[in-house]
């Protein structure tokens, strides 16, 4: 068959279950293989060329990959940090225990700022037992979560849109976020070395430095499985949170050595009630 014969294939045809289920196969394996061509996937889906690239717009659109000559290449933030599904799915038991240790620190009447992380939606899902509070957040999937409960104050912040983190990130939502101050701040990150705070994408590290100023206390919540990972910009020191939790499972070499750097620690489910030091 030529390159002519195959990219006159009626668009649709033996497409995999539908453009919907085409792009997410797409998505996946741009993000697994880190860049593809259009002309394999187009033989891949036995769809036209053109179909693709309309795919390929679609997708591109919406944060997760970036057009290049011939095809396409996985954006950074889409392969190092996941998306929401899969970050759910990640140390589920690891984040519920960090969450409720952060719970214990909220006082009713409190306003709480919430980042896009899934550790801090795991939080969320406890809040509405805290209430009356204000819960100040930029991630859609907790918008939803806290929509509607009783005893919530929801405040949710706006922006430009990132599919990938189901949140809105960018200068509008720093902006909307310096407008507002929480009595505390529950927050995540990507990855942690040499006792710093990384993030894959710039628009998620200028959002999380807003929230950070615009809060009284910051408290960071990370698993032990952040200590292995890297990131590409530096979001801030670990001595800049007013305590920092990290799970049980998290090594003890890394907690003394933490504690060695000046960091006020909480070892969720060991420690007892977090409490602060200052």
């Amino acid at each position: 068959m030529t390159d002519d014969e195959s990219t006159a294939r009626t668009p649709g045809a033996n497409d995999g279950g539908g453009a919907r289920d085409r792009r997410e196969g797409i998505r996946r394996r741009v993000a697994d293989d880190g860049f593809v061509q259009a002309k394999d996937l187009a033989e891949a889906y036995g769809v036209s060329l053109m179909t693709i690239h309309r795919d390929l717009d679609e997708l591109q659109s919406r944060g997760w990959l970036r057009k290049v000559r011939g095809g396409a290449t996985a954006e950074p933030s889409a392969v190092h940090h996941g998306d929401v599904r899969h970050r759910l799915q990640a140390m589920s038991d690891e984040k519920q225990q960090l969450a409720r240790a952060a719970e214990s620190l909220v006082e009713t009447g409190a306003s709480v700022m919430i980042d896009e992380s899934t550790t801090g939606l795991a939080v969320a899902g406890l809040l509405p037992a805290r209430g009356p509070l204000t819960v100040i957040t930029n991630f859609l999937t907790a918008v939803n979560l806290l929509a509607g409960e009783p005893g919530v104050d929801l405040i949710a912040l706006g922006g430009a849109y990132y599919p990938a983190y189901d949140a809105f990130l960018g200068l509008r939502t720093s902006e909307a976020i310096r407008s507002l101050h929480a009595d505390i701040l529950f927050m995540s990150t990507t990855a942690i070395t040499n006792g710093h705070c990384y993030h894959q994408s710039q628009e998620t590290v200028a959002v999380k430095r807003a929230l950070m100023e615009s809060a009284d206390r910051r408290v960071l919540l990370v698993d032990h499985s952040k200590f292995a990972k890297n990131g590409l910009y530096q979001l801030a020191p670990l001595t800049a949170f007013d305590l920092v939790i990290v799970d049980a499972e998290t090594p003890r070499a890394t907690v003394e050595g933490l504690r060695a750097r000046g960091v006020p620690l909480h070892v969720a489910g060991t420690d007892g009630t977090p409490q602060w030091t200052t």
